[in-house]
């Protein structure tokens, strides 16, 4: 905008009244640079007002800038027997539309650009809504036939007489509500609160099961802390083997957990499919691999072959705050 003017200085260097008058000519430059500026500016704070409409922050704009345009004008009228010259005219003119422009083009794109990192924190406010509703979908997954056969369970060891493993069965049923139901407040946890649960959930199950189901981990106490991650991610894993395998006597059930050297909880069991395979769609696996996703940047990965399913599970290492 400045640059026209910068073109003519040494022709009007040669101007007896600039010459006389050297610092306002000079000082007046500056001024017009400032002003360029703080107009541009203005223009662009006022098209970042959310309350504006594009049309009303168009006709404020051009009516600042017009005002602009005459306060300037004017202002160069004045000082121009002084040598500073400043064609009021069509150039004149034309540097104010381009201000006017410029203004409202870099005001608009920084309202756009809000807008989008709004709707971005609306997408991550509905997906960590959608992380709960999904450890809720979770948590309904201890549903009341587990709950019923808990029942059963402690009513047969009533019946055996074994008050002190009666009274452990309850506790370690009594953790394994407590932490489901505690769920939905937290997120990531450290993978010895996931083993933790693990542990109280194998303790009901190998009652359930007359020691029939098992599970042999082999985590060290460092990786243990060193860990994160989602809450309830073992749940759906455990249920898993159980609803897909016959485990009776001929066919005795040990999981096996782990963590192989990429980071990821290795899950795996042997294969013992029953003869007719309950109607499930798979959610708990799906969900559980679409909060991985989001939670760790990675899926679930799964493999299987004629003897073992094996479930591979991304964690985020040490240094995360828990959630609670």
């Amino acid at each position: 905008m400045v640059y026209p003017n910068l073109v003519y200085i040494p022709w009007h260097m040669e101007w007896p009244c600039v010459q006389e008058h050297l610092w306002l000519y000079w000082g007046f430059h500056v001024f017009r640079f400032v002003y360029f500026a703080a107009l541009i500016l203005l223009v662009y704070r006022l098209n970042i007002i959310k309350g504006l409409s594009m049309g009303r922050r168009l006709a404020v704009s051009i009516g600042v800038s017009a005002v602009a345009y005459g306060v300037f004008a004017s202002i160069s009228y004045a000082l121009s027997e002084y040598g500073v010259y400043d064609k009021i005219g069509s150039m004149l003119i034309l540097k104010f539309v381009v201000i006017c422009s410029l203004g409202m083009l870099t005001g608009h794109i920084a309202l756009l650009s809000e807008e989008r990192a709004r709707m971005t924190s609306e997408v991550e406010r509905l997906r960590t809504e959608n992380l709960q509703s999904q450890c809720a979908a979770l948590v309904s997954q201890v549903n009341p036939h587990f709950f019923f056969n808990s029942l059963s369970g402690i009513a047969s060891l009533v019946r055996s007489g074994d008050t002190k493993r009666t009274l452990e069965y309850i506790d370690e049923l009594s953790d394994v509500f407590r932490y489901t139901l505690q769920s939905s407040d937290k997120g990531m946890v450290p993978l010895s609160s996931e083993l933790d649960f693990a542990e109280s959930f194998r303790y009901v199950l190998e009652v359930r099961y007359a020691g029939k189901l098992t599970f042999d981990i082999h985590i060290d106490n460092q990786q243990k802390t060193q860990y994160m991650l989602p809450v309830l991610t073992l749940l759906p894993l455990i249920e898993n083997v159980i609803v897909h395998n016959c485990i009776d006597s001929a066919h005795t059930m040990t999981v096996s957990i782990g963590i192989n050297e990429h980071g990821e909880l290795v899950v795996s069991n042997p294969l013992h499919p029953k003869q007719q395979q309950p109607l499930t769609n798979g959610t708990g696996l799906k969900n559980l691999s679409n909060r991985l996703e989001l939670m760790c940047g990675r899926r679930l990965r799964m493999e299987c072959n004629d003897e073992h399913f094996t479930v591979y599970v991304p964690m985020k290492g040490g240094g995360l705050k828990v959630e609670s």
